[in-house]
């Protein structure tokens, strides 16, 4: 299937989860930039929250798309010793990277956070979205990030990857859900009409979209409890 954007592969992906809808305990975070949209459309479908949760891919130097381990928020490193061992990368190469990558991780942090509260997952499900996952090196470093924040559930949710790495993944999570899962399959990429690039902007105006959405979905259920 080749989905027209993200938009269409949010709303593909939120028919997939609907066991989660309309719960109190479910929040939807969206990896970014691209997993943004994905999960503005699943948090809007599910009336659930939206949040965002970064990530950064640690790229091998001059194929930055080939991944050779990734980081998240908290500290968290994931490194493939067998990826670096194979293409001889040095110790400062990997340093190199990942110091870049930290920069970048902390500068979206703020970006897209500002007066937003920090995250909190305690006792909470939470449903990482993201437009297309690969390897799932960034995911797997997300994933190990979320568990120290103590959710009651992690999911990992997308629209398209690769049979094996949503096979390798629910060994991880306590539940995966890949809307589509092609062979042959060589990037996210193929999969959309339009994966044009999303920017800052759009992720911060799509956060401040989904909460205020949200709370004009909840607001009158708030009135008919007062008049009680």
């Amino acid at each position: 299937m080749i989905f027209a954007n993200r938009v269409e592969a949010g709303r593909e992906l939120a028919r997939k989860l609907t066991k989660y809808a309309g719960r109190d305990d479910v929040i939807v975070l969206g990896a970014p930039r691209g997993g943004v949209p994905v999960a503005f459309e699943v948090a809007r479908e599910l009336r659930a929250p939206l949040d965002v949760f970064v990530v950064r891919k640690l790229g091998v130097p001059g194929h930055e798309e080939l991944a050779f381990g990734a980081i998240a928020s908290g500290g968290i490193r994931i490194i493939n010793r067998s990826t670096i061992e194979a293409l001889s990368l040095t110790d400062r190469e990997v340093e190199q990277v990942a110091a870049a990558e930290e920069k970048e991780l902390k500068r979206r942090e703020r970006e897209y956070r500002h007066s937003r509260a920090p995250l909190n997952l305690n006792g909470r499900t939470a449903i990482l979205v993201d437009d297309g996952i690969a390897t799932g090196a960034s995911v797997l470093a997300a994933i190990h990030a979320l568990r120290e924040m103590k959710p009651k559930a992690l999911v990992v949710a997308t629209p398209v990857a690769p049979r094996a790495t949503c096979d390798g993944l629910r060994r991880e999570a306590d539940d995966v859900v890949c809307a589509e899962s092609p062979e042959p399959f060589y990037g996210v990429g193929q999969f959309y009409g339009d994966f044009s690039q999303v920017s800052d902007e759009e992720v911060t105006e799509l956060l401040e979209r989904a909460s205020y959405e949200l709370e004009e979905k909840q607001e009158p259920y708030a009135h008919r409890a007062a008049r009680r």
